[in-house]
């Protein structure tokens, strides 16, 4: 495991275990691990945070989060009625929806069959694949479209390649990096789904200290608009490459939505107008650098050392 020491640690600096996010790109960190960064830094705290062990599946950790057990403090997961029951999250969408548009993965010779697709209706022909454990599961099927569960994430792709699914609906932000790495598939180029929902961070319901410090900071961040530039430093080429306005927008209700979801807050979601946005597009083109939250806690070590 490594500790992410994310400031010079003050009096009072504690040190906390966050679900390990697989994957980094362009030696940064993943996402989540910068959001993190910056949120301690934007509330004037100094925390080191270490990774959990490799592997750790979501069911798992969300038990061990809710349980107290030590071996978890933070986890970033897609909101649910049932997550907001056991763990205390923080009500802001950390990927501002994105995770709520989704593009299917289909295998080449499939796609013309979902070219005259317009609605929901339509597409209860076909059958997606999700995850056992994934909120997404119950928005589809809310609407009537046949879900086929996997217990494994390279298990879906592989269910993809054999038949056994019809589409594998996948975030803006995974897709393309997806494809590539499983060639026999095709980005389906005239369709997105969309619903809201997306993930928080999530503590233990007796941490509100911390959960407190996770909101003043990613308040104080949207208010200077550096939750923004980091969210375009990563996601705006991939949502570029997506051609959102270009798609027909399929939109699924979500009637067991988590009870926190801040719908009334535009500025925390993504919407097609920020395409024109000039930060979006020098992001999109690769002209803009992510904020920096503190240059003091940067450094990554290893644990022990």
């Amino acid at each position: 495991m490594c500790v992410l020491f994310l400031c010079t640690p003050p009096a009072g600096a504690a040190t906390y275990t966050m679900l390990r996010i697989e994957g980094s790109e362009a030696g940064r960190p993943p996402y989540g691990v910068a959001l993190l960064e910056l949120a301690f830094a934007k509330a004037g705290v100094c925390h080191a945070v270490v990774l959990s062990e490799p592997g750790m599946k979501q069911a798992r950790a969300v038990h061990e989060l809710a349980q107290g057990s030590g071996k978890l403090d933070i986890m970033i997961t897609m909101s649910s009625p049932e997550r907001e029951a056991a763990l205390l999250g923080v009500p802001v969408p950390l990927t501002k929806g994105l995770l709520g548009w989704r593009i299917a993965l289909v295998r080449k010779e499939r796609l013309h069959q979902f070219a005259e697709v317009r609605s929901a209706a339509q597409l209860q022909g076909f059958v997606a694949g999700l995850g056992h454990d994934w909120p997404d599961t119950a928005i589809l099927r809310a609407s009537g479209l046949p879900v086929h569960l996997a217990s494994t994430y390279t298990g879906m792709f592989r269910m993809l390649e054999a038949g056994r699914i019809d589409y594998f609906p996948r975030a803006v932000k995974e897709i393309h990096g997806e494809q590539e790495r499983y060639p026999a598939l095709a980005v389906e180029p005239h369709l997105v789904l969309r619903y809201p929902a997306d993930a928080y961070f999530f503590v233990n319901r007796r941490n509100t200290r911390l959960a407190a410090e996770l909101r003043k900071g990613l308040e104080a961040a949207i208010a200077d608009g550096s939750f923004d530039r980091l969210f375009y430093s990563y996601f705006a080429p991939q949502i570029a490459a997506a051609g959102l306005d270009r798609r027909r927008i399929i939109d699924l209700p979500h009637p067991a939505r988590a009870p926190s979801l801040p719908l009334g807050r535009p500025e925390l979601w993504f919407s097609l107008g920020e395409l024109r946005r000039p930060a979006f597009v020098a992001a999109a083109r690769g002209r803009v650098q992510p904020p920096v939250a503190a240059a003091s806690c940067s450094a990554v070590k290893q644990a022990g050392r």
